[in-house]
């Protein structure tokens, strides 16, 4: 496939796991999407994904999906993102799929900081567990 079919692909993947279709994420992974390419804005379908979608993130996670690619504008995780968030369910899936937590954004945030900044009690626990 030609470079522009490559990234309207990846557009679509990224479009989809943004709106958490997983039907038509499945669809795209099955015809051949590459669950990291990144979009027109440099992001993987991961790193934009419904993030209160655990099931998007397992989805994604199964077909190979890395968990711990940084954005390319922030040097946030998907792990930062959902830590700020607060969706403990999908941070667990993360941390079983290899997500590290000790990673650091631009400004030197892990997710642990991020989740405590927005209140996000019941993640802090989590990973103080996880790191304890």
């Amino acid at each position: 496939m030609d470079r522009s079919g490559d990234r309207d692909r990846a557009n679509q993947l990224t479009s989809a796991a943004a709106r958490g279709d997983l039907e038509s994420v499945g669809r795209l992974l099955e015809s051949g999407a590459d669950p990291n390419a990144t979009n027109a804005f440099g992001r993987s379908p991961i790193q934009v994904m419904m993030m209160g979608s655990s099931k998007m993130a397992e989805l994604l996670l199964q077909r190979g999906a890395d968990p711990n690619r940084p954005d390319p504008s922030t040097g946030a995780t998907p792990a930062h993102d959902v830590a700020w968030g607060g969706f403990l369910d999908t941070l667990k899936i993360l941390y079983q799929w290899g997500a590290r937590f000790d990673q650091v954004d631009k400004w030197g945030r892990c997710p642990l900081d991020l989740a405590k900044e927005n209140g996000q009690n019941h993640v802090v626990d989590y990973l103080q567990e996880l790191s304890g």
